[in-house]
């Protein structure tokens, strides 16, 4: 390799440092290639060594990068042989400079125990973008529906009857044997309600709800709406313009092909409407969540530690104390791309968003996410990161095979640490060893839990065993997701279907409503009220969004809904000018500027009311119902309308089920 001349390097050795420096008078020659990167090092290693040999290689530090392979190790003999030259070129010198930022510096130093003193690092400051809690107005009145309506806008219900009404006109074009008239924005309230409803009353099937004169009929769905009426539009509910989504299929197999273009519109609504309304605290988690189904996307996974093991997951962020869903991607399966840092490193950088959280926040996750490279990247945008790594598995900068590691006879409560910056490594043995990561914690302040312990003679007994900071810390904190999932669960609109966008349709649903519920308790307990448990926070929603009270009599809208003139006095001269407004449907819905002599007298809003443009019949429709009086009884029994074939003299409810769109809904 390089011929060193002895009298070229003198050593120096003493209490504080070894340092090494050559002879200005025999410098190496530019002709001399260096081939090995760790020999530089091994000249200034020990003194005690020869100029030339090497004996013990493994004593040196490498700093070369963790996504570089290392070089192969050979066994050094006294005389170097130089390498042949490939080219003009000269062999590089690789740099021993300080590792760069986002990779840990990793040394040999064995591990700590509890007894040893360790100083976290100074946490970054918190500052949110905005104070933390519901961002809504918080001394108005919210009602469930109200809150509910947040998630799903106006506008979304209005793309969504736009693409349904379309995808059902393909749908009979295509000569599908059901009646069908355009939905929209007040209908589809009271579909999401009755699909509500079925989360709250459990039957086994769809038609079920529909029976008469049975021991399991329940009497509420009937006066909502027929049955014939809420399985078509489960059959046609569709989240985007039918005619982009085959522009999109023609794509398939390529890079430009979104598997998720069918759910797009609505998710990206929903995770705008939960970012808006909800400002986290300081501690959030990040998890995965599967929505059950084994429909054959390209995107459903087997999880076989998840209570639901097929499904579609999603990568979620939620705040660890109330489980509010922040913010949520869902995964798509294997790209055409390779990932430069890992799935796992892309995952949480996509839901970290710190234009809109802020600084300062402490992020908790579990061994699928956490690398010594994504805590510091995140160190370095002022997060706090802190997590469970996989032990056994090759982590790239996580300490391995140091002195002083825990054993399987180590005793219950054994702590080791080892701390390289800001990252701390921590083990520790309970039951098994739990391995833990952390940017936020000091390895161990004296916290103890408590565990039953049996003892020499075979007793058990209640102990206190120390315990790591960060492992208290990850236990407190790390559950956000799961709460998520656990109210999720509780009331679930999930129905087996033949489409998987229905699925995911349905999900959303639930986290809308899971989301409105823990609005609706931050609500209660900034104004020191008594929130309402999940059940009846769900049965207001279903009432207010089918138009019934709470005993499931339908509700007539107020008389006072009636158009008015703006300006009664007005001289014959001005009629013509005097008194118009600019009508609030036009500008809305259709971004243009009309002006109106009408307005509504209970609502106060101007609107059009003319020959070519009924702005005031459209804009009641998709305005919640006011309550004034109760339905007789005699208005209550209405017939279901038969599902007549068209073109034909079949006998009602003989329909053919010619396509899985079709399909009888049952629950899974």
């Amino acid at each position: 390799m390089l011929h060193v001349h002895q009298s070229a390097l003198f050593f120096r050795l003493n209490d504080e440092d070894t340092w090494c420096s050559s002879s200005s008078e025999s410098n190496i020659s530019s002709d001399d290639e260096i081939d090995d990167p760790t020999f530089q090092d091994t000249l200034c290693s020990s003194s005690s060594e020869s100029d030339d040999e090497i004996e013990d290689p493994t004593s040196f530090v490498d700093n070369e990068r963790d996504d570089e392979q290392p070089s192969p190790s050979t066994t050094p003999t006294k005389s170097r042989q130089r390498p042949t030259r490939r080219g003009c070129g000269r062999s590089p010198i690789r740099s021993r400079s300080p590792v760069q930022s986002g990779q840990p510096h990793l040394r040999c130093d064995p591990w700590k125990t509890e007894r040893d003193p360790d100083t976290a690092p100074q946490p970054s400051r918190f500052t949110p973008r905005r104070t933390p809690g519901p961002q809504v107005n918080m001394h108005s009145v919210h009602s469930p529906m109200d809150l509910f309506k947040l998630y799903f806008t106006t506008a979304t219900m209005r793309t969504l009857c736009k693409n349904t009404n379309k995808r059902a006109a393909k749908n009979m074009a295509l000569g599908f044997k059901y009646q069908w008239t355009d939905v929209g924005v007040e209908e589809l309230y009271q579909f999401l309600g009755l699909l509500l409803y079925t989360s709250l009353v459990s039957l086994s099937s769809i038609q079920d709800y529909w029976k008469r004169n049975h021991l399991m009929s329940v009497p509420f769905p009937q006066t909502v709406m027929t049955r014939d009426r809420f399985r078509s539009l489960m059959w046609n509910i569709h989240l985007s313009d039918p005619d982009e989504d085959e522009i999109n299929d023609q794509k398939k197999g390529t890079p430009e092909y979104d598997k998720l273009f069918r759910v797009k519109p609505l998710m990206d609504d929903i995770r705008i409407a939960c970012q808006a309304h909800y400002h986290p605290r300081k501690e959030v988690a990040v998890d995965e969540r599967m929505v059950a189904t084994r429909a054959k996307t390209g995107m459903t996974q087997y999880l076989k530690d998840k209570p639901t093991k097929w499904g579609i997951k999603l990568f979620v962020l939620a705040e660890s104390r109330s489980g509010y869903t922040l913010n949520f991607n869902v995964y798509k399966g294997k790209s055409h791309t390779a990932s430069v840092h890992g799935l796992a490193y892309d995952a949480v950088m996509n839901l970290i968003q710190p234009s809109h959280l802020g600084t300062g926040y402490h992020i908790y996750m579990d061994n699928f996410y956490t690398s010594p490279k994504l805590f510091l990247r995140l160190a370095s945008m002022k997060f706090g990161a802190c997590g469970t790594y996989r032990d056994k598995m090759t982590v790239k900068g996580c300490p391995r095979d140091r002195a002083n590691a825990l054993n399987p006879q180590s005793k219950r409560g054994t702590v080791r640490w080892i701390r390289e910056d800001s990252l701390v490594f921590v083990k520790w043995m309970d039951t098994r060893e739990v391995s833990i990561c952390s940017t936020i914690h000091p390895a161990f302040s004296g916290d103890t839990v408590k565990r039953r312990i049996k003892d020499g003679d075979g007793l058990w007994s209640v102990k206190d065993i120390p315990c790591p900071t960060p492992i208290i810390a990850y236990n407190k904190n790390m559950g956000g997701v799961d709460l998520s999932d656990q109210l999720l669960q509780y009331y679930s609109t999930r129905r087996r279907t033949a489409r998987w966008y229905r699925t995911l349709f349905m999900h959303f649903v639930d986290m809308a409503t899971t989301n409105a519920y823990i609005l609706h308790c931050e609500i209660s307990n900034t104004k020191q009220e008594k929130s309402m448990t999940h059940k009846n926070f769900l049965t207001e929603m279903v009432s207010q969004l089918c138009g019934v009270d709470q005993t499931g009599v339908r509700i007539r809208r107020s008389t006072d809904h009636v158009p008015v003139a703006i300006m009664v006095n007005t001289d014959k001269e001005d009629k013509a000018t005097q008194g118009r407004k600019s009508c609030r449907r036009c500008n809305e819905v259709d971004q243009t500027r009309k002006l109106t002599p009408w307005k509504c007298k209970a609502c106060d809003v101007a609107l059009c009311l003319i020959l070519d443009r009924n702005c005031f019949e459209e804009w009641h429709k998709d305005q919640p119902l006011q309550p004034l009086q109760p339905l007789e009884p005699s208005e209550l029994s209405q017939p279901l309308e038969p599902l007549r074939p068209s073109g034909s003299e079949k006998e009602p409810h003989t329909m053919e089920m010619q396509d899985p769109l079709c399909s009888p809904l049952s629950r899974s």
